[in-house]
This record gives structure tokens, C-alpha cells and sequence, in this order.
């Protein structure tokens, strides 16, 4: 099971940074490196909660203006996390996605990186498919039954701390890796401590892991 963002797609700065800059546009200023340790790996509405929670109500039209600025600056700045293609291209593995960003931000993302005809595996969104999202292990146990999987012998892709939790809770075997350009001093020590089984720099080491 792949995580989406920060581990197919390298999207996690791109996505913070434009949520940073709107947020102080509205007068909620806060750092790039804030939004990375509060937000990554979260769907909206709970990052939604955690944004008012500290700076109050936020404004109506926000999600919708932070997603039209993403996908704007998507066909430019978006790439996959190095390694990825190759990855999933030399794997043979039964597959799918299970990610707590929207169906329409991982269609656009598979579609620019030639992906969305050969990804091979169902996509799951924690905004579409389960009531609570990633720390949660609801997404992941939807993904497991939907595939007919059991949770004991899947591997989950995860790069930020709710998903790591999410995948431990769920029973499944969690890499954490560590390959986006989001990733920061200690974060390898972060994903360990939050429940991961194995955490790893670059796709090369997951093959190394399933191969063994």
C-alpha cells in the first residue's frame, strides 16, 4: 500500500508552501517547517481543525482556494519521488493507493506521470472512503478488505507520522521512507519512534526489503 504525497508524488513542500503563503495572506502566519511537523500525512478537514485550533475560525472558500492554487502550480512544480516510477515499473506485487488527499490531486498526479493507465492497483482516499482519517487505521483496513488482503502481509509506504501510526495500528508492515524533499533532519528517528518496522532513504532499500 502506497501512500500518495511524499512517497509517489513529491508534493509535500509544494503543498505546505502555498498553504503557508495563504494562511498569512489571511493574517494565521506561520512557518514552512511548522506546517511540515502539523500537517503532513493529514487529510483537510483535519488539518482544517488543527489550523483553527490555534488562529480561530478560518474564512469560507479557504480548502477550495489552497486546492485551485495547488493544481495551478501542479503541470509545473509537481514531479514523483525519486524512485517511484521505477519502483512500481519492476515490481509485480498486487498494489493499491491509500491516501488521505482527495481522488482528483492523485488522478492528476498519476495522469502527469504516466501512471494512470499502468499504476495497476485501486486508489482509496481517507476523504472518500472512511469517516476518520490517518492517524486512524481505518483507511488502510478498508483498503485490506476492498482487496481481499490480509493485514499481516501487507506492506505499507508511508512518510509522515499519522500514516506510520496508521499502518502499525492497522497490523501491517510500515517502511518509512524518507526519500521526499520534504524530509528533514531526524525524521528517519521520527517515523521509528512513531511505529515503523523498517525506515529507509530510496526505493532501492524497499526492494531489498520484499526481496528478502
Amino acid at each position: 500500500m502506497f501512500d500518495y504525497d511524499g512517497v509517489v508524488a513529491d508534493s509535500e513542500l509544494l503543498n505546505n508552501a502555498i498553504l503557508v503563503d495563504l494562511l498569512t495572506e489571511i493574517g494565521m502566519p506561520m512557518t514552512l517547517d511548522e506546517a511540515l511537523s502539523a500537517y503532513v500525512g493529514k487529510r483537510w478537514l483535519d488539518c482544517l481543525a488543527l489550523i483553527e485550533a490555534r488562529f480561530g475560525p478560518c474564512p469560507d472558500g479557504l480548502q477550495e482556494e489552497w486546492t485551485r492554487r495547488c493544481h495551478a502550480r501542479a503541470p509545473l512544480e509537481l514531479a514523483p519521488v525519486p524512485g517511484a516510477l521505477d519502483f512500481m515499473r519492476s515490481r509485480d506485487e498486487r498494489r493499491c493507493i491509500a491516501s488521505s488527499s482527495p481522488l482528483d490531486w492523485i488522478h492528476m498526479g498519476l495522469n502527469r506521470f504516466g501512471l494512470a493507465s499502468t499504476f495497476g492497483g485501486p486508489i482509496y482516499s481517507a476523504t472518500a472512503h472512511v469517516t476518520r482519517g490517518k492517524p486512524h487505521p481505518d483507511l488502510f483496513l478498508h483498503a485490506a478488505a476492498e482487496m481481499q488482503a490480509d493485514p499481516a502481509r501487507t506492506l505499507v509506504i508511508e512518510d509522515s507520522l499519522s500514516g506510520v501510526m496508521a499502518g502499525a495500528t492497522a497490523g501491517m508492515t510500515v517502511v518509512g521512507l524518507c526519500a521526499g524533499g520534504h524530509m528533514r533532519d531526524g525524521d528517519g528517528d521520527r517515523l521509528r519512534h512513531a511505529g515503523a518496522h523498517h525506515v529507509v532513504d530510496d526505493y532501492a532499500a524497499i526492494s531489498t526489503i520484499l526481496d528478502a
